[in-house]
């Protein structure tokens, strides 16, 4: 390769330019100072007091049905830990995370993969699997601009996915990071606010995508009996969360800094995913894309070839992808995932033309 700087469309994280870091070292003051005794000691389960009065007030739960982790990962593995023996089946989006498949095959256990369409899961072939006899522990969906595919689950989806979860008995373990980086379209209500009895979802997020990734902040909503178990989990884990990212986070949110840093990421990565959708569309016009209307990502599926071999052969020009089959049990040869959260919009719109140029060299190599 070339002395090109390597342009990443594999990163699912905000760049530099996009974190408020002033507005966060203000906040690490404040809460140092104001409530040493939260941040330099070991702190409850639950995590950091006035965070989870925070989430609880903005959610409209109480304190006892939530619990504040390092990371919405660690949220899902506690979780997968808490629920799943070898053997259990858990109903997982084709494409998902690649992670989420990781852990839950670590665990034992049974997958079964329901594809996406344009508007999120294929509740349909759910219901259709369901009435022949599965019986999954739980259903993992992310519903909000899903990773790796980019789509968003519509509103009578999550209404008939929850209307399927209390007919067969299942929960719904909504994972949603990215549902406040909207910035198009109407939003939708949460699955866990559709769900007045608060019995057949637990809910997920982070800071992350939204504040900054160094934090490692993000929580769980849920059943106070259940969140309790996630909680002893967590004190026999680590006995204490890091309360000191929690309590600047806290503190960033306690301010009006959550909604300003919102404001600032949506408008970047509406620019961000504009240029990278054009930049397909000139440089890739066979490719086939859901454009995201919020997030970090979006699915990319190619004509032929294989993302086997463009993988490294992009990686030459100095451009890095991720390879579809990563995120599928089975299948994902033509597909990538592109993010587009990590570069400006002049380097993703140069990422592409050298990722087309990677597909239009080992096309002419197959021929």
């Amino acid at each position: 390769m070339s002395a090109q700087t390597t342009i990443s469309l594999a990163r699912g994280a905000p760049s530099l330019d996009l974190v408020p870091v002033d507005e966060l070292r203000e906040a690490a003051d404040r809460a140092f100072s104001s409530h040493p005794e939260h941040c330099f000691s070991y702190g409850p389960a639950a995590g950091h007091p006035l965070l989870v009065e925070w989430i609880a007030a903005r959610h409209g739960v109480t304190a006892d049905q939530v619990f504040a982790t390092n990371g919405s990962m660690q949220a899902d593995a506690f979780f997968f830990q808490e629920l799943v023996e070898p053997g259990d089946l858990v109903v997982v989006e084709a494409p998902t995370y690649d992670r989420t498949l990781l852990m839950l095959r670590e665990l034992g256990a049974e997958i079964l993969a329901i594809p996406l369409e344009a508007d999120g899961l294929d509740v349909g072939a759910l219901e259709r699997a369901l009435d022949a006899g599965a019986r999954p522990r739980f259903a993992h969906v992310i519903p909000n601009f899903q990773n790796p595919a980019g789509c968003t689950l519509s509103r009578e989806k999550r209404e008939r996915l929850l209307a399927l979860a209390r007919r067969y008995d299942f929960l719904i373990f909504e994972d949603d990071p990215y549902v406040e980086v909207r910035f198009a379209g109407e939003p939708l209500p949460r699955i866990f606010d559709l769900d007045a009895e608060r019995r057949h979802v637990v809910y997920v997020s982070s800071f992350t995508k939204t504040v900054c990734p160094g934090v490692r902040v993000g929580y769980v909503l849920g059943d106070s009996e259940l969140v309790a178990r996630l909680r002893r989990r967590a004190t026999n884990t680590y006995i204490s969360p890091c309360v000191a990212s929690q309590g600047i986070v806290a503190e960033f949110c306690r301010g009006g800094g959550f909604e300003r840093a919102l404001e600032r990421v949506r408008s970047a990565l509406r620019e961000r995913r504009d240029a990278l959708c054009d930049a397909l569309r000139e440089h890739l016009p066979e490719a086939r894309f859901v454009v995201p209307e919020g997030g970090y990502f979006l699915w990319v599926d190619l004509p032929d070839g294989d993302v086997r071999a463009l993988e490294p052969a992009a990686r030459e020009r100095g451009v890095v992808v991720v390879k579809g089959t990563d995120f599928l049990l089975e299948g994902g040869k033509r597909s990538l995932r592109l993010a587009y959260s990590a570069e400006p919009p002049e380097r993703l719109r140069e990422g592409v033309a050298r990722l087309a140029a990677a597909y239009r060299e080992l096309s002419a190599v197959s021929r």
